[in-house]
């Protein structure tokens, strides 16, 4: 019997038919039956979506752009990270979402309604117990949040996890990928059955809170912070770190992050740039008038991540796929401090394979610098 379960592909080929072809290659196998792929914004995406499609004709498709890949062998820039499932262990379904910003109620329910009907047809395994969901979403969409929130209310408390499409820090655009086609402002909703044990997990390496920050003006829309106790937001930060607003980098941002406090816990709210024009601050998540956002030390990276798998391994045995979403900024402070190799070796322990984010998703809640992901187990459920 062949027990591949899923098989993960990387090209570093920056021609686009090359790329997809050396994929195909490294994903041949009868049985699969989905590929999931995460690809940098460097790609000619028209070219890249044409290839794709025709390569891989016969198996459904989907993917988005990402802030880095992550792979078996730690983080990779400018590649192709591609993972493909077999149908023996996996019955997969996918729904585009064209608007995240028209997305409903109504909406979230007949989407999981569609992704159950398609999965129940395969007769893998029940979806009870055995399914969970995977979200990527446009990540420069400022309707994330409200997205999460409306596709939890429908999810029936199947376990969900995801990440948000990134532009190798271009902030220009980002860009979901379905069945051949590239889409902005849009969301795609993935539901996994299968008969292996599994388990969605998230966490952060926050320490210690230090000073603290009032939001007096912000437009919420646009997740812009106009003003910090009173005084323009970039100065009152840089401020904070004894820095000049020239000194401002996603690189300071991802050493010093803010964060916000909900149900006794800190929840990072991570900077993406600053406005030059008026010394405001554009956030990943979701910031409004009379929040505090709590400047927080961060502790050992690794420390939380290795702790999480070991749990979860001890109760499901050695990892098929550790399959993550892994914020940039968290990759930003791992390079500043020269810590890659450290990267490579958990990545090999644990099967780790995803992309660097500007957002993570878990069960309904939008988060920043996080280590987000579903740990799936090399056995079968019992």
């Amino acid at each position: 019997m062949n027990t591949m379960k899923t098989i993960t592909a990387v090209t570093k080929v920056t021609d686009p038919y090359l790329a997809s072809q050396e994929l195909y290659q490294q994903l041949n196998n009868k049985n699969i039956c989905f590929v999931l792929f995460y690809y940098s914004s460097a790609y000619a995406l028209e070219s890249m979506a044409q290839t794709m499609n025709d390569t891989f004709k016969d198996i459904d498709i989907v993917g988005c752009t990402t802030a880095g890949e992550v792979t078996h062998e730690g983080y990779e820039q400018h590649s192709i990270v591609a993972i493909g499932f077999s149908s023996q262990y996996f019955a997969i379904s996918a729904q585009l979402i064209k608007s995240m910003e028209n997305f409903d109620t109504i909406n979230a329910q007949s989407t999981i309604n569609k992704l159950i009907d398609k999965c129940q047809s395969k007769n893998l395994a029940p979806i009870k117990n055995h399914s969970f969901i995977l979200t990527l979403l446009d990540g420069l969409s400022s309707s994330e949040e409200q997205f999460l929130v409306t596709l939890n209310s429908a999810t029936r408390g199947i376990p969900h996890f995801g990440g948000s499409a990134g532009d190798d820090i271009n902030l220009a655009k980002t860009h979901i990928y379905y069945q051949g086609k590239f889409y902005q402002n849009a969301a795609i909703v993935i539901m996994v059955n299968t008969t292996l044990s599994f388990e969605a997990f998230n966490c952060h390496h926050i320490a210690q809170p230090t000073e603290r920050l009032v939001v007096t003006a912000a437009d919420a829309d646009s997740r812009t912070v106009y003003e910090l106790n009173a005084e323009p937001a970039a100065l009152e930060y840089a401020k904070l770190l004894n820095m000049d607003l020239k000194e401002l980098s996603p690189e300071v941002f991802s050493l010093n992050p803010l964060a916000v406090k909900v149900g006794g816990q800190y929840y990072i709210r991570s900077i993406q740039k600053v406005n030059e024009a008026d010394l405001s601050l554009t956030f990943y998540c979701a910031v409004d008038v009379g929040i505090v956002l709590t400047a927080v030390e961060m502790g050992d990276i690794f420390a939380p991540v290795i702790k999480k798998l070991d749990e979860i391994s001890q109760r499901y045995g050695k990892p098929e796929l550790v399959l993550t979403c892994d914020c940039f900024l968290r990759r930003l402070e791992i390079e500043q401090k020269g810590l890659e190799k450290k990267v490579q070796e958990i990545n090999t322990k644990y099967n780790i394979a995803g992309f660097n984010t500007y957002g993570e998703h878990i069960n309904g809640t939008h988060l920043n610098q996080t280590f987000t992901g579903v740990y799936i187990s090399g056995g079968l459920n019992e």
